[in-house]
């Protein structure tokens, strides 16, 4: 019998974080060139670009010229189920892609860089995932959409920041105790304010587990009159100085709505280019990391987003490599939690 892994030494073991990728910086004539061949090469396959609020600018930019989709998680995953297209291409990390073949098995799937994963999927394997499962078999298994298909599989309920509060509260209403992973932060904010009886996976993200909570009292006071807006992936010193706490989309809806002018921003720095697009009058300012130089691995921006870029854009759908593969009996235990997340999006208008 396998001895069993607990989630504080899995939280313990190292991630390996890669650096940032330094991609040519390109001619404003080469920028428009690529751009333009991505365009034909995307009409001649079929195929509609899907891209996070994190990417690089560029490949937004380009999503939405092309009538593709620039959006959180969650939208992505409704985005790509509604299309016509034959091909999707998943500008974001792998558990994205993963999501778009769970929900759309007959379409192909393609990528940038299939090693664009995720902190949170790599500190949650799915062996010892299901081992801690099984210790806890009266618990409700809530999965955060930044885990593998594999561990997707093992659960009752997926979520996304934006929908896992109202999901909480809807299973505690109803006596349910919660086997949360992976993000700890994320699970213990959702706990606060649902009351809800919780058991935690001790995951964590490496951009926002990097916001320091003095260094943002020290920004505040150099900017008394900005609004604090953070993801709730971040640590608890850090949305407890927050005007408002949310998912991407969230935050984007807060600096077009809010009187602010100015807006400390705790989540991944690529959001600030939607923020800038919709309130370009607001003054954005990124919250305070470790720096440089320090303990800092992401320094406000996610590694493996950063491999996503025009020119492997550009290769991917030249070579049709990359393509997401999932293996038929994972994709459809994985595809139950999902629709039911969706299913619950539509009931109550999320």
């Amino acid at each position: 019998m396998n001895e069993t892994v607990s989630p504080e030494q899995i939280a313990l073991r190292p991630i390996q974080v890669p650096p940032h990728p330094q991609w040519p910086e390109l001619s404003k004539s080469e920028h428009e060139d690529l751009k333009l061949r991505i365009k034909k090469l995307l009409k001649q396959q079929d195929a509609v670009l899907v891209a996070h609020y994190y990417t690089d600018a560029s490949l937004q930019e380009l999503a939405e010229e092309t009538g593709g989709c620039v959006a959180d998680s969650l939208e992505m995953a409704r985005f790509g189920s509604e299309q016509p297209a034959r091909t999707l291409v998943v500008c974001g990390v792998r558990f994205m892609g993963e999501t778009a073949k769970i929900l759309n098995p007959e379409k192909r799937v393609l990528m940038p860089d299939l090693n664009a994963t995720c902190s949170l999927d790599e500190g949650c394997p799915a062996t010892e995932f299901s081992q801690f499962c099984d210790q806890h078999p009266d618990y409700t298994v809530v999965v955060y959409a930044n885990t593998s298909a594999e561990v997707k599989a093992r659960s009752n309920w997926v979520v996304t920041s934006g929908i896992a509060l109202p999901i909480v509260e809807y299973l505690a209403k109803k006596g349910e105790k919660i086997l949360w992973a992976p993000d700890k932060h994320l699970g213990h904010y959702v706990q606060r304010l649902s009351g809800a009886e919780m058991l935690f996976w001790q995951g964590s993200c490496v951009v926002h587990e990097e916001f320091k909570s003095v260094a943002l009292e020290r920004v505040r006071r150099l900017h008394p009159d900005a609004a604090v807006l953070v993801h709730p992936e971040s640590p608890e010193g850090i949305i407890s100085q927050a005007d408002r706490v949310g998912s991407t989309t969230a935050l984007i809806k807060a600096v077009t709505e809010m009187d602010n002018r100015e807006f400390i921003i705790a989540t991944d720095g690529g959001i600030f280019h939607k923020m800038q697009q919709l309130a370009p009058d607001k003054v954005l300012i990124e919250a305070p990391t470790a720096g440089e130089g320090a303990t800092c691995q992401s320094c406000a921006h996610c590694p493996w987003m950063g491999m996503n870029a025009l020119q492997n854009l550009e290769t991917v759908l030249q070579t049709g490599n990359n393509e997401i593969s999932i293996e038929p009996a994972i994709r459809e235990k994985a595809l139950i939690p999902i629709q039911r997340m969706l299913a619950f999006a539509r009931e109550h208008g999320r």
